[in-house]
């Protein structure tokens, strides 16, 4: 119980002393993704989104039907786990949502362009699901 209480008691100081340090790191939703550069920063494609979709938590973005969205990386199906890509949102009309980087599922957009092919496996980090 001391031990328990001790615990507490440093996390408690640790929040304090590091008042800048906000946020949480979420479950990887796979360990893989694809990208068309090392750093994952160059656009893949171009997407339309088919249907509305509603962000569960702060890994994902909210799309509308529609809505064009820039990809830039695909994770790597793992097992029975959706298929989910890495974009932002595109266009004059969602300007307090653009620059905003999000997971969204593959299944409900359809690429319009493709700029350049993901051919590069890069190992996902605990960065990529990360919370503010």
């Amino acid at each position: 119980m001391t031990l328990t209480i001790d615990l507490v008691i440093l996390f408690l100081c640790l929040g304090v002393a590091y008042p800048g340090v906000t946020g949480i790191f979420m479950d990887k939703l796979a360990s893989k993704k694809l990208c068309a550069d090392e750093e994952c920063v160059y656009t893949i494609s171009l997407a339309r989104a088919e249907d509305d979709y509603n962000a569960p938590d702060c890994r994902f973005i909210n799309i509308k039907k529609g809505q064009l969205i820039y990809v830039y990386s695909k994770l790597v199906k793992e097992g029975e786990a959706g298929e989910f890509w890495a974009g932002s949102v595109y266009g004059e009309q969602y300007e307090d949502q653009m620059g905003t980087v999000g997971y969204f599922p593959s299944n409900l957009v359809s690429e319009q362009h493709v700029y350049q092919e993901a051919n590069k496996t890069i190992p996902t980090t605990a960065i990529d699901f990360f919370c503010e």
